[in-house]
């Protein structure tokens, strides 16, 4: 379990104890710089990785995360992600066809594409459909932009790792706050970096049996992943871009850079002029405006420089205030309308 208190964050081990102090804490941790000695240590086999995401296996957060798992050899990798991108897909399944899947080249991974969706690739990657047993631990991601407060509804990368949990599979959603004009490929690389003492004490706390069942992590890491402040355990807020839609003439849409923001000057494919009804318009949605309200805790972290931790559920609970009043008032409300 990873523990929080107001100033250290620190992640357990069986053997030993790595304490991370949100000020102190080294900004990044090179691979060879890990205590890998103390995994060896703790892990007395091989573990087995599951990668997923939404961005498509060509995505280069996915591929950095897997070669770094790959470049600690201490795991076996696996990766069941969708052949092309589905960005703000949620948790959509493909119910009415069948899904193709091709086993493509990643080195130290074996690794399928998937026409499908990420609950999609999930669901396949941990049945015994595809692999031959289920993982350890699934990891999703690692996405191109920030995945946190509402967006975590939208998020395809965080319903990989829900669907993993839904069968009983530790998981990780992992998402970069990619910055346009700030952010660079090689920050994959850091940011996989950076999360890797938590992907290590969750399969240690996995192994000694004693990390919790019934929620998995979103893990959202800050633009400047380099000189991050730390871990923060944090809890989602209601932080969301705000929408409008505009009537267009040309199909052209922009690239989704996040779950809800769009580059609107970068190449993308053309909507079929054929398939639009005759007589048909064409509406693109827009971001007009990313508002973060003082609680949440979620986004802010990740805004002040921190990497958010968020442990996150399935059940969508009410408002207590909005629970309290159809307990109170509305069953009155109903009898008083039945009456008429």
């Amino acid at each position: 379990m990873i523990r929080d208190s107001p100033s250290l964050k620190w992640l357990p081990f069986k053997t030993t104890q790595i304490l991370f102090s949100v000020h102190k804490i080294p900004p990044i941790f090179p691979v060879r710089g890990l205590p890998q000695y103390t995994i060896a240590a703790t892990m007395a086999s091989r573990t087995t990785i599951m990668v997923t995401n939404d961005d498509g296996i060509n995505a280069p957060g996915l591929r950095a995360l897997v070669k770094l798992l790959v470049s600690t050899n201490l795991h076996d990798v696996r990766v069941c992600a969708p052949d092309s991108e589905k960005s703000a897909f949620s948790h959509c399944i493909t119910w009415s066809r069948d899904l193709a899947v091709k086993q493509v080249e990643i080195e130290g991974a074996t690794a399928f594409a998937v026409s499908g969706t990420p609950a999609d690739c999930s669901s396949l990657g941990v049945s015994d459909a595809l692999f031959p047993s289920a993982p350890d631990l699934v990891l999703s991601g690692i996405n191109v932009g920030s995945n946190c407060g509402y967006h975590i509804v939208y998020s395809g990368t965080v319903a990989g790792a829900r669907e993993a949990y839904f069968n009983g599979v530790p998981a990780l959603s992992i998402s970069y706050d990619w910055a346009k004009g700030v952010s660079n490929i090689n920050d994959f690389d850091l940011a996989a970096e950076a999360c890797l003492p938590i992907i290590n004490a969750v399969l240690a706390e996995i192994k000694n049996k004693t990390y919790p069942q019934r929620c998995f992590l979103n893990i959202d890491l800050p633009t400047n992943v380099r000189c991050h402040k730390g871990y923060k355990i944090t809890t989602q807020g209601k932080s969301i871009f705000r929408m409008k839609w505009k009537q267009v003439t040309s199909g052209t849409q922009g690239k989704m850079l996040s779950t809800m923001e769009m580059d609107a000057n970068s190449e993308s494919p053309t909507i079929n002029a054929s398939a639009v009804p005759e007589g048909g318009l064409l509406f693109r949605r827009e971001a007009v405006g990313h508002q973060i309200e003082d609680s949440d805790f979620d986004a802010r972290a990740v805004k002040e420089g921190f990497i958010s931790v968020t442990p996150l559920g399935a059940i969508s609970p009410a408002e207590p205030e909005c629970q309290a009043y159809f307990n109170d008032r509305f069953p009155s409300a109903v009898e008083r309308y039945s009456a008429l």
